[in-house]
């Protein structure tokens, strides 16, 4: 099952967003409904509320009264610190059994309005933003909720501001524009990204390299959706294991191919294994490899990538204390600090692409594969050099 957060801020036509999902066939959780579903009448939390709050909490009809719930628990922080913490499990276990009866869905999409002010983003393979300005957003709820200006703007801003969920999110799926507009972009985003991810996902398969280019690093926030990856990972994982951003996208200024480069410390080869289902679960299928250290060394490790076609992802499951886990670290830091090794190794970089060019190169995603091992290969020299200077008691 991919699963895919689906949030924005109020007013942001979030609901036209996710019915274009489920008319696409996927399934829909909306934690709105579940939030009144487990209120309703009959309902032990209902019980429980009116024996926490009192009677005064329930209408003539033996129903909740929102605003009589409101008055009693928000008096001071003790009475909604004893609301949450009876709302909480219930949503969430509810939550859960939604989840549990869609276990054969392809695509399932959680409509959770605090998605981001709850940090729940690391719990989904996918999190996609319903994007519109605040002063659109409050506009549209005077005009079409007829709420007062003041009223709108309060609401909007106990939510997160507007960089804080982009910040967050993986997709920003533009509804600013006219409807036609945002549904031709959720047709787009489920043919090039949601649906090939679920199809990866499936079928524990990485997705196609991308074409072999170095990217201005303007162009891209590689430090976010490295932040984002390994939230994602240590959510998974229970974070058992340090997970670290390496490689040249680890590196400000320095232009790089787009792969996000990670590495996952565990204590041995053992641990590298049992958590490789794990890792396949969240996305990044893998298999036993090895690090050539060149002079014929080697050592072995996991080498697991991305499932998900919008986001290329090389992570390394390592031994803590391996050579190679050492020289990823001391070399990433001295590309940090060193302006001459950092423009050397552009230069570099640089003279192998341009030799390893194929013109069937982005089209093709075997002769992208293709292109892509022989640049690594080339640079191994290279390498071996920097390991010698960075990691010397490796060569005793």
């Amino acid at each position: 099952m991919l699963r895919i957060g689906l949030t924005g801020g109020i007013g942001a036509g979030k609901s036209t967003v996710s019915q274009m999902l489920v008319d696409h066939g996927a399934v829909l959780i909306d934690a709105d409904s579940i939030a009144r579903e487990v209120v309703a009448p009959g309902q032990p939390l209902l019980t429980r509320l009116a024996e926490t709050f009192g009677e005064q909490i329930l209408d003539d009809d033996g129903g909740l009264d929102r605003a009589g719930l409101a008055a009693a628990a928000f008096v001071d922080a003790e009475h909604t610190e004893k609301l949450n913490g009876l709302m909480h499990p219930a949503i969430r276990d509810r939550t859960a059994e939604h989840f549990a009866r869609h276990t054969d869905a392809e695509i399932v999409v959680h409509d959770v309005p605090l998605l981001v002010e709850n940090s729940m983003t690391p719990a989904y393979h996918l999190n996609l933003l319903v994007d519109v300005p605040a002063e659109v957003r409050l506009r549209r709820l005077m005009d079409s909720r007829g709420m007062a200006r003041d009223d709108a703007a309060a609401r909007i801003s106990r939510q997160a501001d507007d960089d804080t969920r982009r910040g967050a999110c993986d997709v920003i799926i533009d509804n600013s524009g006219p409807v036609e507009q945002t549904r031709d972009t959720v047709g787009q985003l489920i043919a090039d990204r949601i649906r090939p991810f679920a199809a990866n996902l499936a079928q524990h398969r990485r997705a196609p390299l991308p074409r072999l280019e170095l990217i201005d690093p303007a162009d891209r926030d590689w430090a976010g959706e490295a932040e984002r990856v390994i939230a994602k990972l240590n959510y998974g994982t229970e974070a058992r294991f340090p997970v670290e951003h390496i490689g040249s996208t680890s590196v400000p200024g320095l232009p790089a191919k787009d792969v996000v480069d990670l590495q996952l410390l565990v204590p041995d080869l053992a641990a590298a294994e049992e958590l490789a289902p794990v890792l396949a679960e969240l996305g990044y299928p893998g298999r036993r490899l090895a690090d050539h250290l060149g002079e014929d060394g080697t050592e072995e490790k996991w080498f697991h990538a991305n499932a998900d076609p919008g986001r290329a992802v090389n992570l390394h499951v390592r031994v803590e204390d391996s050579v190679a886990a050492r020289f990823a670290r001391a070399f990433r830091d001295l590309l940090r600090t060193d302006d001459g090794q950092r423009q050397h190794y552009l230069e570099l970089k640089r003279e192998l692409i341009a030799r390893t060019h194929r013109p069937a190169q982005g089209l093709d995603p075997d002769a992208n594969h293709a292109a892509t091992n022989t640049y690594a290969e080339a640079k191994e020299p290279y390498f071996l050099t920097m390991r010698r200077r960075l990691v010397p008691d490796s060569f005793a």
